[in-house]
């Protein structure tokens, strides 16, 4: 069954914990946490502290996605803040297996997102090291925008290089019903939506809607 992971970018957050509560409540899967930093995305949101501060009142896992330019640094930061599973971009790591394994190393799952005009061909070395490939079927940085259908293929070529490997593909980009399906039919397993969800205030009703 296709999993659900709510962005909180799209909460509420002079009322996080209700909106963490009543989101685990909905049915969400995991919480996933668009970390940006102004420098590798033109948006700026939250840290550590933020996450630490709502980890004791939900058992989700905490999907942590780092839209940052150095995220090396900031990885024992997430760690010791209570990420379940850590993502960085191909694109701002050099030296991508080294912070694979090092995000591993940390106890935690490792996951690599590819933006839009990234090929799918980074990952062909970096398979034994990552439990996820985070998909942006956006351009990174901003929420409500529109999904570009080309990724479609892409998540497609990605469930056929993953096969008989415990791989999720995650997608994360303008999703709601209509490319929730499309994004299923091509191979992936993680749907985020931040709009789809929190919009109208009937997180169950919009979660079930995704699934």
């Amino acid at each position: 069954m296709v999993l659900i992971a709510p962005s909180i970018l799209s909460a509420d957050f002079g009322r996080l914990r209700e909106e963490v509560e009543a989101i685990e409540k909905a049915g969400a899967d995991m919480l996933h946490c668009d970390i940006m930093d102004g420098h590798y995305v033109p948006n700026l949101t939250f840290g550590p502290g933020v996450l630490q501060s709502i980890r004791p009142y939900t058992k989700l896992d905490f999907d942590v996605h780092l839209m940052v330019k150095k995220p090396d640094k900031m990885l024992e930061w997430f760690a010791k803040a209570g990420a379940d599973i850590l993502t960085v971009h191909a694109e701002a790591c050099p030296h991508l297996d080294r912070t694979l394994a090092e995000i591993r190393a940390l106890g935690l799952k490792a996951g690599v997102s590819l933006n839009p005009a990234t090929s799918e061909e980074v990952l062909a070395y970096v398979l034994d090291k990552i439990n996820q490939v985070l998909v942006m079927t956006v351009n990174p940085g901003f929420g409500g925008q529109s999904f570009i259908p080309a990724q479609l293929a892409k998540i497609s070529r990605i469930k056929e290089m993953v096969k008989g490997r415990d791989i999720k593909i995650e997608v994360d980009g303008g999703i709601n019903p209509l490319t929730a399906a499309e994004c299923t039919a091509a191979g992936a397993d993680i749907l985020v939506a931040g709009t789809a969800v929190f919009a109208g205030g009937d997180y169950k009703k919009n979660i079930d809607a995704l699934r």
